[in-house]
């Protein structure tokens, strides 16, 4: 069952990819009122009993998916939800996740999906930036989102996914299934809010990102025709639902082509590949750091035992990409450029290893995408001595920025955060001319001889990790109200072998500190992606002469004990703590002998 690993010719193969999705975009604007719950209505009629999505605790056939959203939808009504009104969803993964937000959109609700490994003051946040007039909760996350809902201003409605005395299922269940009706959808289009995504951004807590219909028809159908997505198609998710990738772009382009979605409940490098062969999946979605855990893996004679065709992704480093497709005997690997926020992406159609997209010049026109250079000592893209941003030549790394259209092709509009100020932060503008308006990435590329854009590095106080984003600031902010410490500043660093930066954090000791509280203290308040996974025991901590903490100097010094006098901790898994970190242990970690 081994899959051929021979390429397509790359021009033709890409060239009929991008005139796919043209063609299953452009019915977006033409029929405003097909949103994606729509869809699968549609799908639902032409083939009721082929699966839609698949999990090893429930599935649903088109037709069964269809029902199910209906009865979000008529919750919503019941309970009162007016069109605009938000309601927040606190999930794992599964099956229902997507028929509940598919239901609530329907009617005009707008559903927040929130990061289930946020507790406390950050998943308040989260929940506070929706407003939501209900939070609904899996039954393992009830808990902490009961407690941060109770905290919020005017608390909501809670319920929980059960089928128990007052869950929502069993309620859900009572409710009618037959389609809504016109007065029931409330005139629902493309222009309006349906998702409230999550990002980091380049700073500070999470921010929520206003995610219209059109966002997600777009979405879905340019992924629909870039990967060519039918019927026989099932994709793999194994990503965060809470994620646009994982909740939006994998599940929404195969409702799109009419294939299935086999949802599991989170990644597992020891589960994936069986996985993949029991459902039979041709297509799978991934992070880097999930190809690379895939590949370090220890070889396996079934490793090529597959019906694979296409793995689609982010984040794919060119070390990374040649060996894994080869090992594992992936035909195409499509890797992408996208922000949840974000008003343009990119493609590598041409699976070009290490490179996140191309723009072929009959499509320059809908991706107006432009790379300037960036001066690190404002944080702000160089402007030159007629006040305009400067232009990279090719080869020179610079930020990405997307040309915000107020008219002409909605797709480049900035639909922005639910904050004003926070979506302000994102513009640039009179870059090129007086009075335009650009959206900044945050993200430095290059874009080498041939037009292929290749990613640099994060810009700002984030690094990434794990496949997620984090923020220096939220952690050490964090770290600095645990007991014993008076002062921490937070950074990554680069661990030979590993993907992305691994956090570090340089600590003031005050009175009474002590690794093993602040050890349990960040497991309890911190997702294990965000947890700094060096400690560095300083005497102070370096400022700016405008009393910035400074971290150039620590990122630069890593965690060699040899480069510094400090002492060093290492969270090693196999302790379950902070351990001292000596010249030994640096060199097993180094040599990639420890598993982070």
């Amino acid at each position: 069952m081994q899959a051929s690993l021979a390429r397509p010719a790359p021009r033709e193969s890409a060239n009929k990819a991008w005139l796919r999705a043209l063609s299953l975009t452009a019915r977006i604007e033409k029929e405003p009122e097909r949103v994606l719950s729509e869809v699968v209505e549609a799908q639902a009629l032409a083939q009721p009993d082929a699966p839609a999505l698949l999990a090893d605790d429930q599935r649903f056939t088109y037709a069964e998916l269809a029902l199910r959203a209906r009865r979000y939808g008529r919750w919503a009504l019941a309970n009162g939800l007016e069109k605009g009104d938000a309601v927040a969803v606190v999930a794992s993964n599964r099956p229902e996740y997507l028929a509940a937000w598919l239901g609530l959109t329907a009617v005009g609700v707008v559903v927040a999906l929130i990061n289930t490994n946020l507790r406390g003051d950050a998943l308040v946040h989260s929940l506070a930036a929706a407003s939501p007039r209900h939070v609904i909760a899996s039954p393992e996350l009830a808990e902490p989102a009961r407690a941060a809902a109770a905290r919020l201003p005017a608390p909501p409605s809670f319920d929980v996914l059960d089928r128990g005395p007052g869950g929502l299922l069993a309620a859900i269940d009572a409710l009618p299934s037959q389609r809504l009706t016109p007065a029931e959808r409330r005139g629902v289009t493309v222009n309006d809010t349906a998702l409230l995504i999550y990002t980091s951004g380049t700073t500070g807590l999470p921010k929520a990102a206003r995610v219209s219909h059109r966002r997600v028809m777009s979405w879905s159908a340019w992924f629909a025709g870039m990967l060519d997505a039918g019927p026989a198609d099932r994709l793999y998710d194994c990503l965060p639902m809470y994620h646009s990738v994982g909740g939006v772009v994998a599940t929404g382009a195969l409702l799109v082509g009419g294939g299935s979605v086999v949802i599991a409940p989170k990644f597992s490098a020891g589960r994936f590949w069986d996985d993949i062969r029991r459902w039979d999946c041709t297509l799978f979605q991934y992070i880097g750091e999930l190809c690379r855990y895939l590949l370090s893996a220890p070889a396996d004679a079934r490793d090529k035992d597959h019906h694979l065709r296409i793995a689609c992704g982010n984040g794919l480093s060119g070390a990374v990409w040649t060996p894994f497709q080869e090992r594992f005997a992936i035909p195409r690997i499509l890797e992408f450029y996208a922000a949840t926020e974000g008003n343009f992406s990119l493609f590598n159609a041409e699976g070009e290893p290490g490179a996140i997209g191309r723009v072929p010049g009959f499509m320059a026109h809908r991706f107006p995408a432009a790379l300037v250079a960036f001066d690190p000592l404002t944080g702000a893209p160089a402007r030159g001595a007629d006040g305009f941003c400067v232009r990279c030549r090719p080869g020179e790394a610079g930020e990405a920025i997307g040309r915000i259209e107020a008219s002409g092709d909605p797709a480049h509009r900035f639909e922005g955060y639910t904050s004003a100020a926070e979506t302000e932060k994102k513009v640039l503008r009179d870059v090129f001319e007086r009075g335009d308006a650009w959206l900044r990435t945050g993200d430095l590329m290059r874009i080498d001889e041939r037009g292929f854009f290749r990613f640099v590095e994060r810009i700002g106080d984030t690094f990434r990790w794990k496949g997620e984003n984090v923020s220096t600031g939220e952690v050490a902010s964090v770290i600095e109200s645990c007991p014993g410490v008076s002062a921490a500043s937070v950074y990554g660093v680069t661990v030979p072998g590993a993907e992305g930066r691994a956090g570090m954090a340089a600590i003031v000791k005050g009175s009474g500190f002590d690794l093993g509280v602040l050890h349990a203290e960040l497991a309890s308040r911190l997702p294990a992606y965000a947890r700094p996974m060096f400690l560095r025991l300083t005497p102070a901590l370096a400022f700016t002469e405008t009393f910035k903490r400074t971290t150039g100097r620590l990122a630069a010094e890593g965690f060699d004990p040899a480069k510094m006098t400090d002492r060093l901790y290492f969270d090693d898994p196999r302790a379950g703590g902070y351990v001292p970190l000596d010249a030994g242990l640096f060199a097993e970690i180094a040599q990639g002998g420890v598993r982070l």
